[in-house]
């Protein structure tokens, strides 16, 4: 933050301005002022309207400036920082459960430090649904199935791609009803499992009800945004782009981040994770992907697929001090740097 505000000063723009009001931002932050209803048409046919942005973060905002004196930018930015913070602590209790203090704090300091954690600090959905999901994913992992469907709901109703936390809590509250013949008589279990998708689909069939088509309408928003999910076909499209003429560095910069994204699963798949971690992580790898539109903004899509860069702290923990604090340093360099560019020199969407 300090690196990207030093170089908006230097160009003569608002560090606030840039973190609290930069392209989706303004959507949230309208939606919390004055609720759903805005739609926009292009000159080439698309149709973007405000129901592609799901409820949660908005109203968030809109409880803070009901509750403190400030306006709708400075509260998205303490909700997202609020959730930043909670979604780390969440991430370093996972990983201090499964691999140990070291590793954990390994992983929170990567997760920091990837190119596009400036999101972190800006109004954007990202930090909040981490924080719902890191905690859902620990409630499952501890077995604590009530507390694991009411995060996952809420992370349901912050991101569409937050039904990959659902997804974790369904299918496992299914293996264990399938493994455990307590658990089949444990309402607990059931409770969680049916609690989990409660907030990506009331979302989803509010938005078809209000559209009249009930399970098509939220999908049609989306196409207006040309976003669907069409098995990789946009993905493959935009990589013969990329390798075929030039593009802006974002555009190069997201294709390699999100390579590195499934290079990192596979290589996560391979040590065995726990069944939570899998389901969520391949579900949100899958969803971007497999989705078209918008390919610049799929490396900030992965952010909340922190159990990526488990193998990543893993081999860091195990690494001589000195090789640590070079990958460190790096890492850092390249998320300032980068992260000061999408804010203040990328024309592209964050």
């Amino acid at each position: 933050m300090l690196v990207m505000a030093l170089w908006a000063w230097h160009t003569g723009r608002s560090p606030r301005a840039l973190l609290a009001g930069s392209w989706d931002s303004d959507w949230y932050l309208r939606i919390a002022a004055h609720g759903y209803g805005r739609t926009l048409y292009w000159p080439d046919g698309a149709v973007q309207s405000d129901l592609a942005f799901f409820p949660l973060y908005p109203g968030l905002v809109r409880v803070v400036t009901a509750v403190l004196p400030v306006t709708g930018g400075t509260a998205g930015l303490l909700v997202s920082w609020t959730a930043a913070g909670a979604a780390a602590w969440g991430i370093f209790r996972i990983g201090e459960r499964l691999y140990g203090r070291g590793v954990a704090t390994a992983l929170v300091a990567l997760w920091g430090l990837l190119p596009h954690s400036i999101v972190l600090s800006m109004a954007y959905t990202e930090p909040v649904m981490t924080a719902f999901a890191a905690w859902a994913l620990y409630a499952v992992l501890t077995r604590h199935w009530l507390w694991a469907g009411a995060l996952a709901a809420l992370a349901g109703a912050a991101r569409p791609n937050g039904v990959a936390v659902a997804a974790a809590v369904v299918v496992t509250a299914v293996c264990a009803l399938v493994r455990d013949a307590r658990s089949r008589t444990d309402w607990r279990v059931w409770a969680g499992a049916a609690l989990a998708p409660a907030g990506w689909a009331g979302y989803v069939l509010w938005v078809g009800a209000r559209r009249g088509d009930l399970l098509g309408g939220y999908f049609a928003v989306q196409a207006g945004w040309t976003s669907r999910f069409d098995f990789g076909v946009g993905t493959l499209r935009f990589v013969r782009t990329v390798v075929t003429r030039p593009m802006d560095l974002g555009f190069t910069m997201s294709l390699a981040l999100t390579a590195v994204g499934v290079v990192l699963l596979a290589l996560f798949l391979l040590d065995r994770p726990p069944l939570p971690l899998v389901v969520y992580t391949a579900v949100l790898v899958v969803i971007a992907v497999g989705g078209s539109g918008f390919f610049e903004s799929k490396p900030r899509f992965l952010l909340p697929a922190f159990p990526l860069l488990v193998p990543v702290a893993y081999a860091l923990r195990k690494a001589r001090p000195g090789a640590a604090v070079v990958v460190t340093a790096a890492l850092a360099g390249l998320s300032f740097a980068y992260g000061a560019y999408v804010l203040t020199l990328a024309t592209m969407a964050l």
